[in-house]
């Protein structure tokens, strides 16, 4: 069993905004495999299937980005698994628009989203997949870049990165995160 996870903020006023690609992912991964991610369970919006011949359940937390460990704890304790078992998708400033780059453990790098779910696990060796929103334009503060929608030249390309990121997923369950690394980093 995994536990795959897309970091974002619920609701519809923040539905199309950057900080919300993980949601994106996860929608696109769903539909890819016919799981809808609707069942309230534990915080969360929850949908289980199979992805690559594996039992998954995914989710999109509803706790707030900066409260995603709230959320993800309580599941990850329901289901049981090893930290390895999950993967958590999110944005990221420090990688180029488009990007993906997938890692094991780590720290934080300033997301409060994945500094929640540090905290609550107490354990940081899970699985990220890292997706790219590029950094602010100059003059721009953090929140207002990540809380506005992706611009009309990024969203030419946001389904293909959508497609692309949810591949790496895909890859991460059939062949292990190092063969995904080495693909998509």
């Amino acid at each position: 069993m995994k536990l795959i996870a897309g970091l974002g903020n619920p609701g519809d006023k923040y539905s199309n905004n950057r900080h919300n690609i993980g949601f994106m992912v996860i929608d696109a991964l769903g539909a890819r495999h016919g799981i809808r991610v609707v069942t309230n369970k534990k915080k969360s919006l929850t949908g289980s299937g199979i992805v690559a011949e594996e039992k998954v359940m995914m989710t999109k937390p509803q706790t707030f980005m900066n409260l995603s460990g709230e959320a993800l704890g309580p599941l990850f304790s329901f289901l049981d698994i090893e930290f390895e078992d999950v993967i958590v998708v999110h944005d990221d400033l420090d990688l180029d628009f488009g990007r993906i780059k997938i890692k094991i453990g780590g720290g934080h790098g300033g997301h409060n989203g994945i500094r929640s779910i540090i905290s609550h696990f107490g354990d940081k060796n899970f699985v990220r997949v890292r997706v790219g929103i590029g950094k602010p334009p100059v003059g721009w503060d953090v929140s207002r870049y990540v809380l506005n929608p992706f611009s009309a030249d990024e969203k030419k390309e946001l389904d293909d990165l959508l497609e692309r990121a949810a591949d790496a997923i895909e890859t991460i369950i059939s062949a292990g995160y190092l063969k995904a690394m080495n693909d998509f980093n």
